[in-house]
């Protein structure tokens, strides 16, 4: 089992003015899977995300990953997490301006103290997996939208992580770029990639083998199948 979690809660505020997001969340999820997770804005989804990414911790409940319990991790533990098991695509690319495609895609290899000459190969062969290979030195200025995306993709993968997680990955692109952009989750999953994608587009979350939804806080269809 890749993700387990249980009884999860999230409540932001205060003691004396709680603001519950999510409740009693039960999700498991075997490694090689393909999730989406749909609901609409305010359902808690992204909150979810940044549970399942370490990018914040639960308020109770437990969240195994890899079947190491992790629920309490420390900001640096998170970190070490984030950086070497989990790929993170999300709608507004993040990339820098000022660095080139490959120099976006190398990032993550260069926190990870990869060596220099690896991250440059590492970096092109990702930038290769997503069809920029003709791309590699241009600035993301110098690309469009649905390119952004693969170089965020690439950046996601190129660290071989454990899961790729994807909030949003088309919203900010046109049908056609959309379309390419999933046909590229399609080809990771079909090699091995665990991939939760979050997302309110019915016709994304189609494309995944095993679509759940969240609605106020409450995940459905949250056991493994």
């Amino acid at each position: 089992m890749l993700i387990r979690l249980e009884h999860i809660e999230k409540t932001y505020g205060t003691p004396d003015r709680p603001v519950p997001v999510l409740h009693d969340v039960n999700f498991t999820m075997e490694e090689g899977a393909y999730c989406a997770i749909m609901g609409p804005s305010g359902s808690g989804k992204s909150t979810l995300m940044n549970l399942l990414g370490y990018l914040d911790t639960p308020t109770a409940g437990t969240y195994y990953f890899e079947d190491v319990d992790n629920s309490r991790a420390s900001d640096a533990e998170m970190a070490k997490i984030r950086n070497e098991k989990i790929g993170f695509v999300f709608q507004s690319f993040h990339l820098l301006p000022q660095r080139k495609a490959w120099e976006n895609v190398a990032l993550p290899l260069l926190y990870g103290n990869v060596p220099k000459k690896e991250r440059r190969a590492r970096a092109e062969q990702a930038l290769c997996e997503v069809g920029l290979e003709d791309r590699m030195d241009f600035f993301p200025t110098q690309l469009s939208g649905g390119q952004c995306q693969r170089v965020a993709i690439a950046r996601a993968i190129c660290m071989r992580p454990k899961l790729l997680l994807a909030d949003e990955p088309t919203g900010a692109l046109d049908s056609k770029s959309g379309q390419q952009i999933m046909d590229i989750f399609d080809k990771l999953h079909a090699r091995g990639m665990s991939i939760i994608m979050i997302t309110h587009e019915l016709a994304v979350a189609e494309r995944a083998s095993r679509m759940l939804h969240i609605y106020d806080g409450c995940l459905s269809g949250g056991d493994a199948q």
